[in-house]
């Protein structure tokens, strides 16, 4: 098993309140994560028809059965939501930290639910696939960027050497056969997976949504709902603009990125690392591992996102900035594993701008190296 960052953060936080919300997407390790740390607790898992029915019927009689439990795991909870209010008298009663571990899979609507309901009583956090360090620290990253960007980071293709295009496909019907259904009422599936294909061919551009709304055949309003219904579920993210500093026109349109590149992949039909290397949109492919894996970073310390990206008018742009209080971090991403000094001109006009040195910035790129420079600081992606 992996060992997960996001493990500390949740003893952590047991001691401090009394549920713990563990959201994430489909097959991130989520259950085996809460069950390892919390192997005393009683395991429900809410996909069961008889435990569900049970929970939506009589949730008060549902919950009784775990009063005598050291604390319970319930898997799912977005299954039977109604019990959120149940559980918040339950813990207002009763004042024993650590007393429930929920977990879910649908951001949007669950965050709205348990916001709603459980409001100064529950810690929420969020496990993404492993990152880059979890795997480098089993011994299981890939050789290649390519060869990362192929296979993804789900544990289970790492874990169990699953074949990552027959794991994409399995995950993507699974998702848009059971959790679309789930969260939105769409007529046509096959229209809906049209227009998955159409993000992940806009993979790490600015997002144009009348451009997307014609190629897809949809109305404007059907391209926002849809959109949403992705990030709910964890498959996309939108990367927003840093555009309070600099009085300068600056682009106010987010990027679109996949949180897992593997999925991205299978949808642009790509059947092998090499045809990574050599697609046109190996650099957004390139570009959303390494965003994805920022916001790794950040969610498994249950810190905030915090995660920007820069252009203005003329083009001049930061593929990456990390806010922390007043300061900023500025990244370049760069698919190439050659070093070139070129990789360094948009951090050289951004740091101009903020008045700070150059060497403040890195770039990160797809070869071996690590390197300081008066330009700044060249990072493998590998080192991340």
């Amino acid at each position: 098993m992996f060992k997960r960052t996001l493990a500390a953060k949740l003893l952590q936080l047991k001691n401090q309140f009394p549920v713990l919300a563990l959201f994430g997407p489909r097959q991130s390790g989520k259950t085996t994560l809460a069950r390892s740390l919390f192997s005393t607790y009683r395991y429900v898992n809410l996909e069961s028809f008889e435990e569900r029915e049970f929970a939506s019927e009589d949730p008060k009689g549902f919950l009784m059965r775990f009063q005598q439990e050291e604390g319970v795991i319930l898997d799912e909870i977005q299954k039977a939501p109604d019990l959120l209010s149940y559980i918040q008298m339950d813990v207002d009663q009763e004042e024993r930290l650590g007393r429930y571990v929920l977990t879910g899979s649908q951001n949007i609507l669950l965050n709205h639910h348990v916001n709603q309901t459980l409001a100064g009583r529950v810690a929420l956090t969020t496990l993404l696939p492993l990152s880059i360090e979890e795997l480098r620290e089993a011994s299981r990253l890939p050789s290649t960027a390519e060869e990362a960007i192929f296979q993804g980071f789900y544990p289970r293709v790492h874990h169990h050497s699953t074949d990552p295009i027959v794991f994409a496909e399995s995950y993507i019907r699974t998702y848009v056969e059971r959790d679309v259904r789930d969260m939105q009422k769409i007529a046509s599936l096959l229209e809906f997976q049209k227009f998955m294909r159409l993000c992940a061919a806009r993979i790490g551009q600015l997002l144009d949504l009348t451009d997307l709304s014609k190629d897809a055949g949809i109305s404007l309003q059907t391209v926002k709902s849809w959109l949403s219904l992705l990030e709910a579920s964890y498959i996309i993210f939108l990367l927003p603009p840093h555009y309070a500093n600099f009085n300068k026109r600056l682009v106010k349109m987010p990027k679109l990125y996949f949180y897992d590149p593997s999925l991205a992949c299978h949808l642009l039909r790509l059947t092998k690392p090499d045809d990574v290397y050599s697609h046109y949109l190996r650099g957004g492919l390139f570009e959303s591992m390494i965003l994805s894996d920022f916001l790794k970073k950040r969610f498994h310390h249950a810190l905030p996102a915090n995660v920007y990206f820069w252009r203005d008018k003329l083009g001049n742009e930061v593929d990456c900035l990390l806010e922390e209080g007043s300061s900023l971090a500025p990244f370049e991403v760069k698919s190439s594993a050659t070093i070139r000094s070129e990789m360094f001109e948009g951090l050289a006009k951004w740091c101009d701008l903020a008045g700070i040195p150059p060497a403040s910035g890195t770039v990160i790129y797809a070869g071996e190296e690590r390197q300081d420079r008066e330009q700044g600081k060249i990072l493998s992606w590998k080192m991340l």
